[in-house]
């Protein structure tokens, strides 16, 4: 039988659909990896590596990458690499961009990526992107474009590894993403390592991650931390989260010292207390605003707002705070000193120790060293009011401070301690020197300080009178202590009218006691006719130039040296009594010794003959005559003092 023919139409047909039939059965989507390589490598500005490519196509057509890789930048190992992912997966609505041109993606799902962040001491870091420059000046715009709609984006059990020696952080993070029944899916990420040189842990919820471009719609966001002793909780919503604006967000914040603070913040606090405050956050306009707080610290209440502008140099920090009930040692980190009692609430064992290390130390006057990297942190204004002061021996009412730290520059202006109705104000300029020191300069005046308050801060003693002066002081130092030992100025007293028990009270942790009051036989309460006192501060020494004390009774007068830099006491004090009493010898009483542990007792081997004060009385008032011009009484204050001057003058 002869052989069919084929007809010709068949071979034209069947052809045609062998070969699509062919490359249907042979066809791969890897054959595009290369060319998507090449577009992923040159929007991200380093190599990135495909394994497989697959496409399922349809009306939402689903694209797939196997064993995605993208290359750390020049200088870094390449193995690990700074990402990767077993797959990344996308839904693209074809319809959508076939009718309106939109690109429209359902769905997105990175499965097991895992992430290197790695920082390096000289500032490189591998997760910073060259995603292209513009194309120089004068050069056109690219026409602007709608940005792709993205409807869901999953991490299934992601991690990332974080390296930074400069924070002294290398901690992991697993991140993945949530399914809650009725609602969105939302992030979770639980962090673990160390920070600062600590250990910290945390976890966070937020809400959808692709929500975050959704304006007009609340984000929640959930987050605990501890890092060390620190403690941080932060709970709210936020409006336009990629913004941070909108923000109804509640911070809390509690730990043993805010200046533990400093590697979450960037924001330079001294050391404090314990703490435990709380307000609300939020972000306008570049600045992020710890709002409306209030807590504790330490003994004291601690209120206010906290604005932190960052993008510049260095963090810009504007502070309005308030104290209802403050105890100066709680504040005690602002001047180098550890802050707080032994007895402050919440101290740490390590802050119980550092406070029986400086009760055990000879030393009164603050030497731990000024931190200069805090003050170079950040530039600050602070203006800070303290409307009660409480606490031991503390003379002062109230406290007022309006305080600027420019380019590790301080500036104090003014400062102002109440004392009963009178006040101690000034400036203080700290400005920073070569070897991490600090020049300071210091201009303060004493106006009618309530002596009656002053004496009550002894707990003994008691008088009234309204003290009036002047203190100016220059030096330079690593701490307050270095700055007064090198120290040069001058101290003006005055006071005219008034009572006291003693003059000499414990401000300083000095305990002169009963003794001087007997040795210098001043009764237990007696009126003050005048006081003058000159003191000038030469290198760390201050001499007595002119101190004299006339009371109804006795006329006392002090010579003799406080040599600051060595903490030591060298002041001899004579009286003479204003009527005759049989057996009364008058000596020089002799304080010298430590600031911690003065002795106080007669001069041995010395006796001043009987009216050897009153005698020379002429030589002493001259100086005085000089000083009360310089002192700026009250109104009538000083007509007291006018009277000794006159006594000198007649006995001249």
């Amino acid at each position: 039988m002869a052989a069919r023919r084929i007809p010709r139409w068949a071979i034209w047909t069947g052809l045609p659909l062998a070969a699509i039939g062919l490359l249907i059965a042979l066809w791969s989507w890897d054959w595009f990896i290369p060319l998507a390589e090449s577009r992923a490598s040159a929007a991200l500005g380093r190599p990135v590596s495909i394994e497989h490519l697959h496409v399922r196509l349809g009306r939402v057509t689903e694209i797939s990458a196997d064993g995605v890789r993208i290359a750390n930048p020049e200088g870094f190992e390449q193995d690990p690499p700074f990402a990767r992912a077993e797959r990344l997966t996308a839904r693209l609505d074809v319809m959508a961009y076939w009718h309106d041109r939109a690109v429209v993606i359902p769905a997105i799902e990175v499965t097991r990526p895992v992430v290197e962040a790695i920082a390096r001491e000289d500032g490189r870091t591998n997760y910073t992107f060259d995603l292209g420059q513009p194309a120089g000046e004068g050069a056109e715009p690219p026409p602007s474009s709608a940005a792709p709609r993205i409807g869901l984006l999953r991490i299934v059990e992601g991690q990332a590894h974080v390296v930074d020696p400069r924070l002294k952080a290398d901690f992991n993070l697993a991140v993945a993403t949530r399914d809650e029944e009725g609602a969105e899916p939302r992030i979770a990420v639980e962090a673990r390592g160390t920070y600062a040189g600590q250990p910290i842990s945390g976890t966070a919820l937020g809400g959808a991650i692709l929500a975050l471009r959704e304006e007009g719609k609340p984000w929640p966001i959930e987050m605990q931390i501890a890092n060390g002793p620190t403690r941080a909780s932060l709970r709210g919503t936020l409006q336009n989260p990629l913004e941070l604006q909108g923000a109804d967000v509640r911070l809390d914040l509690s730990g043993p010292d805010m200046g533990l603070l400093q590697p979450l913040t960037g924001v330079p606090v001294p050391k404090t207390p314990a703490y435990e405050i709380g307000g609300q956050l939020d972000y306008v306009a570049g600045r992020v605003r710890f709002r409306d707080f209030e807590g504790r610290m330490g003994r004291s209440d601690l209120s206010g707002t906290i604005a932190v502008t960052t993008g510049g140099e260095k963090p810009e920090v504007e502070a309005e705070l308030r104290s209802r009930r403050v105890d100066l040692a709680d504040l005690g980190g602002f001047i180098g000193e550890e802050p707080g009692r032994a007895s402050t609430p919440g101290q740490s064992p390590q802050q119980r120790r550092e406070q029986a290390r400086n009760q055990a130390r000879s030393r009164v006057l603050p030497d731990d060293p000024i931190n200069f990297p805090k003050l170079e942190a950040a530039n600050v204004s602070l203006n800070y009011q303290a409307d009660s002061i409480v606490g031991r021996n503390m003379p002062f009412d109230n406290m007022r401070a309006v305080m600027e730290v420019k380019e590790g520059a301080v500036t104090l202006r003014p400062l102002a301690l109440g004392v009963g109705s009178g006040k101690i104000e000034g400036n203080i300029v700290l400005t920073p020197r070569e070897e991490e020191r600090l020049h300071a300069r210091a201009d303060l005046r004493l106006q009618r300080l309530d002596l009656s308050r002053l004496m009550q801060a002894t707990n003994t003693f008691e008088g009234a009178g309204r003290i009036n002066g002047r203190a100016r002081i220059e030096g330079t130092g690593k701490s307050f202590a270095d700055i007064l030992g090198s120290g040069t100025g001058d101290l003006t007293l005055g006071m005219s009218g008034g009572n006291l028990s003693a003059l000499l009270v414990d401000l300083s942790g000095l305990r002169l006691g009963n003794a001087l009051l007997s040795a210098l036989g001043v009764p237990g309460r007696t009126t003050v006719q005048c006081f003058v006192g000159s003191v000038a501060l030469q290198r760390g020494v201050a001499q007595l130039r002119t101190v004299i004390l006339d009371t109804e009774d006795v006329i006392i007068n002090a010579t003799g040296n406080v040599n600051l830099a060595r903490e030591r006491l060298e002041i001899r004090l004579r009286s003479e009594s204003k009527s005759f009493t049989i057996g009364a010898v008058p000596t020089s009483i002799l304080v010298d010794g430590s600031f911690r542990n003065p002795d106080v007792g007669p001069e041995m081997g010395e006796l001043a003959a009987r009216g050897g004060i009153i005698g020379g009385l002429a030589a002493l008032v001259a100086p005085v005559a000089g000083l009360l011009p310089t002192i700026q009484f009250g109104t009538g204050e000083d007509g007291r003092c006018e009277a000794l001057i006159g006594r000198g003058r007649a006995r001249r």
